[in-house]
């Protein structure tokens, strides 16, 4: 990943959780909410990805450097690559300090995804 491919997405904080579609016991989910909630489990369905948004989750301070969680038994660019889908697909945010990026889980979104999956709801 080049210095350019860098998008700086804000951190929620202190914001209140609001799911990205209704829960699935709500109803058929529309077109539009269906395919927002595939591509985001879409991009957790990979092994690495899981991985690596498992190290940011699991991070102290919730949050973490590349340079933290890129051993994963795939090389850098690999790594790179598979963050950004996690970032493209909104579950990660990252900010750039210096020449290491790092990266924290979207709060908002992950409990978003967890509310819609409730069958309590």
């Amino acid at each position: 990943m080049s210095n350019s491919e860098v998008v700086e997405l804000p951190v929620l904080q202190g914001e209140a959780v609001v799911p990205c579609c209704p829960p699935i016991t709500a109803g058929e989910l529309s077109q539009a909410d269906a395919e927002k909630m595939a591509a985001m489990f879409k991009a957790l369905s990979d092994p690495v990805r899981l991985r690596l948004f498992s190290r940011v989750a699991s991070h102290p301070g919730g949050e973490a450097c590349v340079c933290d969680i890129s051993d994963v038994g795939v090389s850098q660019p690999t790594v790179s690559h598979h963050l950004k889908k996690l970032k493209d697909a909104g579950l990660l945010t990252s900010e750039r300090r210096g020449t290491w990026v790092y990266y924290q889980v979207a709060p908002s979104v992950v409990a978003g995804m967890s509310a819609m999956l409730d069958l309590r709801a």
